[in-house]
């Protein structure tokens, strides 16, 4: 007797291939049978005129500490989505070194978020352990992060890493690997990362080819360094001879929009020479991320105390608003590209500024009286530098043309979204590929939102037998009505779950029925199985 059967479905089985109609029987955890079923089953759902496709995989996103607080995932889980790849960006909880656990702490906080309790974990593989023992709903696969590993060896110092410490990064990942972790990500827009020179990331990324891991970038610069950000990339995965994923790929500023066809000519160049290079894009206009990068990446230099100790220094602060006021050659001034009314500040710590949230740095620079650069820095310290933001930098067909481009996938990008107002991506990526781009703007098909949603980044990611809608392969599954599926969350109100989305499978148990969680957590660790040549 099979456990579950999903009847008369539309079946999308997340190869690309056209949806037909049939039946999914699941046994054990796995799909044992695609088509016609007449067998008997524990539980029979009649899911007629809906759509049975492989559940959602999250390629990108923040989750690294919100799995443990909530393991029940259900912002995830009302989306479809049944793994999450976090780790990314050269963001990560672990490695923690003890004596240098601020600066990693106040590192992550505005991306992460913060926990009550104190992190029991130093590496990563420890890391992993504690995930796995949290039981989550949802499957969790995580990168070691490129900004973790140069804090736990020599903190927010601004430069080259000596001999030997690059050596004790090389250790640092290798544990990582051997402990299942996909691959290394990096973050070259966030300080520490910042102050990486290329030719030291070859040398760390020198580890990956033996793990056959991942690269996950990043790039320095989105506005009106994309190019040469992409093309950096590019040049150090070619030299390390590795695969490349760019994340999030988008023309920050009106003057660069349209550069993101430059940017996917590289891509294809790239892979004309024989290189594996594909690239990510979150279906919205807008990014979302910590106050603190707008700022010119010196002042990050020894973490968010001395940072915020620079506030405080009149010379040092009439340096940053000087610079902040023209465009820079070697960092993206994103300030000039965009204005401060495209900054909007998303989540604070304290009750006294709760009212900003939802308010863009020129209006509280009105409000206050001040030059925007003056209210900035003032905000920062007030929240001891802990300002989430939600930046209007991107153009709708720039996100078109990535979304339509093969070698692309799609993620949320979404973040720790405990307070304030998170960006919409945090509940609504998953159903809007399929409101807004396949049934609106018919950007895609139904099967090409699919592949993209499931099959591809499980190739991309390595992650196992999941992502399709075959005999023999994990019972991840995701119903949902394509009239009906729809993001609710908007950047007003961002706190709604979206509709359509009516059966979630986890594992072959059913985790959400007829939209409700039904708290089984039958989710898993995701450990790469890297072909190492030791």
């Amino acid at each position: 007797m099979l456990d579950l059967v999903l009847k008369n479905g539309k079946i999308v089985d997340g190869s690309g291939n056209p949806w037909y109609r049939g039946d999914v029987g699941v046994k054990d955890g796995v799909i044992v049978s695609v088509g016609q079923i007449d067998q008997e089953a524990h539980q029979v759902i009649d899911v007629s005129r809906k759509i049975i496709s492989p559940g959602f995989i999250d390629g990108h996103c923040h989750s690294d500490l919100m799995i443990i607080d909530h393991p029940h995932s259900e912002i995830k889980m009302q989306q479809g989505v049944t793994t999450e790849v976090v780790g990314n960006c050269g963001l990560a909880p672990a490695p923690f070194v003890r004596n240098k656990a601020d600066l990693l702490q106040t590192y992550v906080q505005p991306v992460l978020g913060s926990t009550s309790w104190e992190w029991p974990w130093e590496t990563v593989g420890e890391y992993m352990d504690f995930v796995a023992r949290s039981n989550p709903s949802e499957h969790i696969a995580t990168y070691v992060a490129h900004g973790a590993l140069r804090i736990a060896v020599m903190g927010f110092e601004n430069r080259p890493a000596t001999t030997a410490e690059i050596a004790r990064m090389k250790e640092l990942l290798e544990e990582g690997l051997r402990a299942g972790a996909i691959g290394l990500s990096i973050g070259l827009l966030y300080a520490p990362g910042s102050y990486t020179s290329r030719e030291e990331l070859v040398e760390l990324c020198s580890v990956l080819p033996k793990y056959n891991g991942l690269f996950s970038t990043h790039i320095r610069g989105e506005g009106n360094n994309l190019l040469p950000s992409v093309a950096e990339v590019i040049w150090i995965a070619e030299r390390a001879g590795i695969s490349l994923h760019i994340s999030h790929l988008k023309a920050a500023g009106k003057a660069n929009w349209g550069k993101v066809l430059e940017a996917l000519e590289l891509v294809e160049d790239a892979r004309a020479r024989g290189m594996d290079v594909t690239v990510d894009v979150y279906p919205y206009n807008a990014g979302s991320t910590t106050l603190t990068t707008v700022l010119p990446p010196w002042v990050l230099e020894g973490g968010i105390e001395a940072t915020l100790e620079a506030f405080r220094n009149p010379t040092l602060r009439a340096r940053i608003k000087e610079e902040l006021s023209h465009e820079q050659q070697h960092w993206d001034n994103l300030v000039c590209s965009t204005g401060w009314n495209s900054i909007v500040i998303s989540a604070v710590q304290s009750e006294g500024n709760k009212s900003l949230e939802g308010k863009h740095i020129a209006e509280v620079a009105e409000i206050r009286g001040q030059h925007p650069v003056d209210c900035m820095m003032d905000l920062l310290l007030e929240e001891n530098g802990q300002i989430a933001i939600v930046y209007f930098h991107m153009s709708d067909d720039d996100v078109k043309q990535v979304i339509a481009y093969e070698k692309s996938l799609i993620a949320s990008d979404s973040l720790n979204c405990e307070i304030g107002k998170p960006h919409p991506r945090t509940y609504g990526t998953f159903p809007r590929v399929f409101a807004k781009y396949v049934r609106e703007d018919k950007v895609l098909s139904l099967e090409q939102a699919v592949r993209k949603l499931t099959s591809f980044p499980v190739q991309r990611f390595k992650l196992g037998k999941r992502g399709l809608i075959v005999p023999g392969y994990l019972a991840d599954i995701t119903v949902f009505d394509m009239d009906t599926i729809q993001d609710t969350a908007t950047f007003a109100d961002p706190r709604q779950f979206p509709t359509g989305i009516t059966h979630v499978v986890v594992g072959g148990q059913l985790t959400m029925q007829h939209g409700v969680h039904t708290h089984k957590r039958e989710g898993s660790l995701i450990r790469a199985q890297h072909c190492c040549s030791i």
